[in-house]
This record gives structure tokens, sequence and C-alpha cells, in this order.
């Protein structure tokens, strides 16, 4: 078994409380955190490898080193936002082991000379929320937040949010905004929140994930977080797997490890439900790019996932077996996004509802040839074309379906129903030999 680094003793009974946390071990990563400048300490995670583990996989110590050097307030965002459909990581941590949470948020706050973090939690978690509510109730409590922290002469605030249940605050500009009381909608880059960021000062935001792994990180040391992983893609991560596996559950694993090995060993995935065959693989969450099954032995790490195809992303890993109809998969994710959509950027806004409108046809039997060219098209004017990615993470699994799978969205123009799953059990449709776009 490999090395737990984030979800280390998350099992342990009454871990989510300090006292317990602080028996195993909790907060001896910020005393020596603290015994670093913090510059020192920036070094320290660049040399870590440590990536961004919300989606973008950014190098975490560059990301804190871009911070503008002027007499600005400056500000900590942790996104605990955690929306992207398949993606379940933050929520344990935050449940299970609040204080390796609060412990990262005070690190990185150290580090990036910051005096008032923010927590931002997803609304729908109520549990998390409450969580992490108490974890800073007894931080507070115990001298580790606040004015003159161990004696160092560093002062932080940590203020937990709680957002409203909107996708698009995920999205670091438009949680920046419903920081500020404002509508979450996605602000125009440049200026990058490092420049201008909350309240106009320069801001570091990190993912929940990102910041639980400073404290092992720094209480293990860099060699052994390091000597897991790529030459690129260092340490562990969190994986979440979900869909139609026998085992499914949140997995740490090295970085690098095979997308086989997560999928069907048994101390993971087990294999597919129903030991059906695998029909495709979705690797970052329903924003990601499907996978063929001839892709298994990709190994999980940002720069193989990119070059198979897909996004390794949140690490929210969805298994789709042989009977389900790729088209009515796409339709419910499809429809996720139009309803998520901020409506801020027309490409997106306009071209969600007319992709679902497109897909609906098709599902219930009555496509045309040209829709499916048509849905490419309008994927075309929505992908790079919008404030945020959320237009990328709609069109992501309609350019990979058809792409993969034409031959499932042709069967629906043709026989109006489905060809795998319930939906292939509906009647035949009468005009399937009329030729293309003579309905």
């Amino acid at each position: 078994m490999p090395e737990l680094f984030v979800t280390k003793d998350i099992d342990v009974p009454g871990i989510d409380g300090i006292d317990v946390y602080r028996q195993y071990g909790g907060y001896d990563a910020l005393t020596k955190a603290l015994s670093y400048q913090p510059d020192q300490l920036v070094d320290v995670i660049k040399a870590s490898g440590l990536r961004g583990r919300g989606g973008a996989g950014f190098p975490t110590g560059m990301k804190w080193s871009f911070l503008a050097k002027n007499d600005k307030a400056r500000y900590l965002c942790c996104n605990c936002d955690e929306s992207e459909p398949g993606t379940c990581k933050d929520r344990q941590i935050m449940e299970r082991i609040p204080h390796r949470l609060v412990e990262g948020v005070i690190i990185a706050s150290y580090a990036c000379n910051v005096h008032t973090a923010f927590i931002y939690v997803r609304g729908e978690l109520a549990k998390a929320g409450r969580q992490v509510e108490k974890a800073v109730e007894e931080a507070y409590a115990a001298g580790l937040i606040g004015r003159n922290i161990q004696g160092s002469g560093f002062d932080l605030e940590v203020v937990v949010h709680r957002g409203a249940g909107a996708y698009i605050c995920g999205e670091e500009s438009a949680l920046m905004e419903s920081l500020e009381g404002k509508r979450g909608y996605p602000r125009l880059k440049p200026p990058f929140p490092a420049v201008i960021g909350l309240y106009g000062g320069p801001t570091v935001i990190n993912n929940c994930e990102t910041l639980a792994t400073l404290p092992p990180v720094l209480t293990a040391g860099v060699e052994s977080f390091t000597s897991y992983g790529t030459e690129k893609s260092k340490g562990t991560r969190i994986f979440c797997l979900s869909g139609h596996v026998k085992k499914p559950g949140v997995y740490e694993l090295p970085l690098g490890t095979p997308m086989r090995t997560l999928i069907y060993d048994e101390q993971y995935g087990g294999g597919i439900l129903g030991n059906k065959q695998l029909k495709a693989i979705i690797p970052g969450g329903s924003s990601a790019p499907m996978l063929a099954p001839d892709k298994l032995d990709t190994p999980l790490d940002f720069e193989a996932v990119a070059a198979a195809g897909s996004m390794l992303a949140s690490g929210g890993m969805i298994i789709i077996d042989e009977d389900t109809c790729i088209v009515g998969a796409i339709l419910r994710m499809t429809e996720f996004y139009r309803d998520e959509s901020c409506g801020k950027c027309t490409p997106c806004r306009e071209g969600t509802y007319w992709l679902v409108e497109l897909l609906e046809r098709l599902e219930h039997g009555h496509g045309l040839a040209k829709d499916i060219d048509l849905m490419r098209d309008i994927c075309d004017n929505i992908s790079g074309k919008t404030l945020c990615p959320l237009g990328d993470a709609a069109t992501g699994s309609i350019v990979s379906g058809i792409k993969l799978f034409r031959e499932e969205f042709e069967y629906h123009v043709l026989h109006g129903r489905c060809k795998v799953g319930p939906g292939s059990k509906r009647p035949e449709r009468a005009e399937a030999a009329l030729p293309a776009g003579a309905h």
C-alpha cells in the first residue's frame, strides 16, 4: 500500500476534533511552517512539486509567488465549493478531518503574508460547513488562529462563508464576487486575482484538497512526498470513483497510477458492476471528455490524461458500462450545465439551451441526421468563447461522445430509440426508412 498523506488517519474516531487531531500530530506542521520565513516556505512548497487539486493543476508554490507586491491587504480564499458532478473528495476532508484543512489554510496564509482568509463552503454541504466552522472555533480557542499565533508575531483571521449552491461560484472570480456580496458572475481576466482579487487586493485561491495537502507535506517531508508520482505530477491525490463500479468511493493513490488499477484492483474499484464490459471513462468529473476502454492503461497524472484526450481535473472518475445509452447520459450532463449557466455569456446561455433541445429530440425519437453535426457546430461556438470554463465543460462530453460513439447518435436518428439500455425497448419509429432531412 502506498503511503497516505491527505487521508492519513481519516478513519480514527474523533479525529474531527482538535484534541484527537493533535494526538496524531495535528498542527505540528504549522509549528514547522512558522520556523521558516514566508519566502522560504514558498520555496519548500515549490520544491514539493505540489500542483492544484481543483482542476487546472497549476504549481501551488509558483501561484503563491505571483501575488502582487504592493501595500494592499492580501487575502486567501479556500475553494470548498465542490460542485463538479462525480466529485466528492473535498466533502470527505471537511466532514471527517476538517482540522487538516484549517491547518493548511493557516500555513498558506503565513507563506503568502495573508492576514484574512476565507473558507468558501458549498451551501448544500451542511454537515461539512458545520464541521469546518467547529474546527475553526477550536483552533481559535487553542490560539492557533488569531493574534500572535504560537508567539510568531503572525496574526490571522479565518472566516467560514457558506455559498448558496451555484456551480458557477466554484470558478475563482465568481467565488470572489459571491464573497463580496454580489451575484456570482465570473470576472474578465486579466487582471488576475493575484494582482486584483478580493476587495481589490492581491488574492491567492486554492482548492480544499490542495491546502489539506500542505500539513502532510511538511510533516512527512518533501523527499517523502516527491518519492510518489511522476516527474511533473508529484505526490498522491484523491480520486473519487463512481458510476458502474463495484466499490465506488474516495481513494488516495500516487499520481501516475494506471487507470486500470483504480477501476479493477480489489482494494479500490474491484471491477465493473455486474461484471459487465467497460464502455467509457470520464476521468475528471462530468466536464472532462470521455475516454474509450483502450485508454485503461493511461497513467493518472495531469500530462498523461491530457495526452489521452481528456483532463484529470477534479479527479472525479465516472465509470460507464456497456448497457448505458451514451446519448441519454450526455443529455443528463448537459441539462446540468444548462441549469447552472449563470447567463452572463451569450454562447453559454443560449448554446447550452439549444444543446439540450437537440439531445432531447434525439433521445425521444425525433432527431434528424443533421442534428449530430449541428451539435458539434454549437459546441465549437461555445468552447473557448466564454468568460469562464463552464462553456468548455458543457461541451466536453458531447464532442467526445460523438467522436467515440457516433453510431449511437445515428441509431437514435434511424430507429428513434436507444441502441442499449431501457430505452432500446421502445417501439421503432415508423419513418426510420426516410432519408436524412426528409422529416
